[in-house]
């Protein structure tokens, strides 16, 4: 297959054949909650986006200290919650003038700190993997099939010293793994694995992330099997504090454009990174198995994959199987949150999937999303007018909430709640690499 090379083309963003989405990418009108759907046991709780979590519980963190123990998104009710150690009124107080809603917690953020230093300490076992769950307020320990007798035991004693209620394990079917085979989006020394996001590195040149695996195993990435080459790994971190690598592109013309191609003609614009929030609704695009959506189940995770330890990665019921490596985990409004990792299961039986988080990645490389960071530029977070089902965007989208005193963004979101597709290998690499021109490159047969 050859590449089509044409100065300024619009690059590659989303991995892989998105032919096979099919009925995975319909768009339903969006459901979102009103502004007075809170519940009369909380009339102060104001409703909000889950991007808006980051903000808020960082600025809740600041002002309450020790007291905060952690927060997530109740997506139900769109509401941020809180949670406290204590009974401090004056805590609860602040809580609820910020619009979100208190909930009073065991643990302390020490306390799941200091458990989770223990688990890296003495239970560091290849298969095994861990998180702060805040909905539980508790570490969440899981083991995979490879972790039997003693390693069993071992986890098993280090999680039970760790007291009661403060951790608790689960087994996996599957083995832990990095999605590193399989896929048809890029290829590279016999590796085939998912882009992510393009980007723009910090010297100007047009790049993607990807997974750091990827990047560490193979320097030159083309996107056909056996093609030329179009771009090179300049940085790449795995194992380690991340799974992350900056790919740059060959051709210095190329256009690095954000957007997520779905299926069926929808697109998905990337406006800006965003940092994941437990609770909150993502969607994964990989070349492997196409678009499967799901939720943030736990963050700051440390998975010990075979290869060696990997931290500070987010933790999701996203199903995701091999190709689909550094593939794009984003949210319908259009917020880059991670790049696929790796994890067990697969998209028949399910399983733990696990992502780079895209705005460490970002500050790593030292590049910005896109041709520069589109946030907060005019227009940032609606869909092309050209690609989008008219009747399938919430007319309500984007209404300002007068309590929060800002835009509730997302004018344009679409709903694309059910998707589920398993795209198997329905978009192998036979044919010639085109530009359709909504920002990515699609494999015809």
């Amino acid at each position: 297959m050859s590449h089509k090379r044409i100065p300024k083309r619009k690059a590659a963003i989303a991995a892989g054949s998105v032919a096979a989405l099919g009925a995975a990418a319909l768009l339903l009108p969006n459901a979102m909650a009103s502004q007075s759907g809170s519940d009369d046991a909380d009339a102060t709780a104001r409703t909000f986006k889950a991007a808006d979590v980051s903000d808020l519980a960082a600025q809740l963190a600041s002002q309450l200290g020790e007291a905060f123990a952690g927060s997530y998104y109740d997506a139900a009710k769109q509401q941020i919650i809180i949670n406290v150690v204590g009974n401090n009124s004056n805590v609860i107080n602040e809580i609820r003038a910020a619009g979100a809603v208190p909930n009073q917690v065991r643990n302390s953020t020490g306390t799941l700190e200091n458990a989770a230093a223990t688990l890296k300490s003495d239970a560091t076992i290849p298969g095994t993997a861990w998180s702060v769950d805040p909905k539980t307020n508790e570490i969440r320990v899981t083991a995979d099939s490879t972790v039997t007798g003693a390693k069993w035991d071992t986890l098993e004693s280090t999680v039970e010293g760790l007291g009661s209620g403060v951790a608790t394990i689960t087994k996996s079917a599957g083995t832990f793994k990095t999605f590193v085979e399989g896929g048809d989006a890029i290829f590279g020394g016999g590796a085939r694995c998912s882009l992510g996001f393009n980007v723009t590195a910090g010297d100007g040149a047009p790049a993607f992330l990807t997974a750091g695996h990827c990047g560490v195993a193979v320097a030159e990435w083309s996107d056909a099997q056996g093609g030329a080459p179009i771009a090179t790994v300049d940085q790449a971190t795995f194992p380690g504090d991340g799974d992350f690598a900056l790919v740059k592109y060959d051709d210095p013309a190329t256009v690095t454009a954000s957007v997520v191609d779905i299926g069926d003609g929808q697109t998905v614009e990337i406006t800006q990174a965003a940092e994941a929030a437990v609770g909150q609704q993502v969607f994964r695009m990989g070349s492997t198995t196409g678009l499967f959506d799901g939720n943030v189940v736990g963050l700051d995770a440390t998975v010990n994959y075979p290869e060696g330890t990997v931290t500070g990665l987010i933790q999701t019921d996203v199903c995701a199987e091999p190709g689909d490596s550094g593939g794009s985990l984003f949210t319908q409004d259009g917020n880059a949150i991670g790049l696929t990792s790796g994890g067990s299961g697969d998209c028949t039986v399910g399983g733990e999937t696990f992502f780079q988080p895209v705005t460490t990645a970002l500050e790593a490389v030292g590049a910005t999303l896109g041709a520069g960071d589109a946030a907060g530029e005019e227009g940032a977070g609606v869909e092309d007018p050209g690609a989008v089902d008219p009747g399938a965007v919430d007319p309500s989208a984007g209404a300002s909430d007068p309590a929060a005193g800002e835009e509730q963004a997302g004018a344009g979101e679409e709903e694309l709640g059910g998707a589920h597709d398993q795209a198997g290998d329905a978009g192998e690499d036979t044919g010639t690499g085109m530009d359709d021109g909504s920002g990515l490159v699609t494999i015809t047969p």
